[in-house]
């Protein structure tokens, strides 16, 4: 009789996390995550302006 080969070794399954989930914050929590820009120039801030603005503001 052979020998079986050894199993390899496989990663950790990840672990289930029971913490809080409103102790982390979330993207909406930042000006990025409401879709601000960072830097930006009263050209850009216009044609933002006018690319969001709804039809019934024309």
């Amino acid at each position: 009789m052979s020998a079986a080969p050894a199993p390899e070794p496989r990663d950790p399954k990840p672990a289930l996390v029971f913490d809080d989930p409103l102790s982390r914050p979330s993207s909406d929590d930042t000006d990025r995550g409401w879709g601000e820009r960072p830097e930006g120039d009263s050209a850009a801030d216009l044609k933002r302006f006018l690319d969001e603005k709804p039809p019934h503001h024309i």
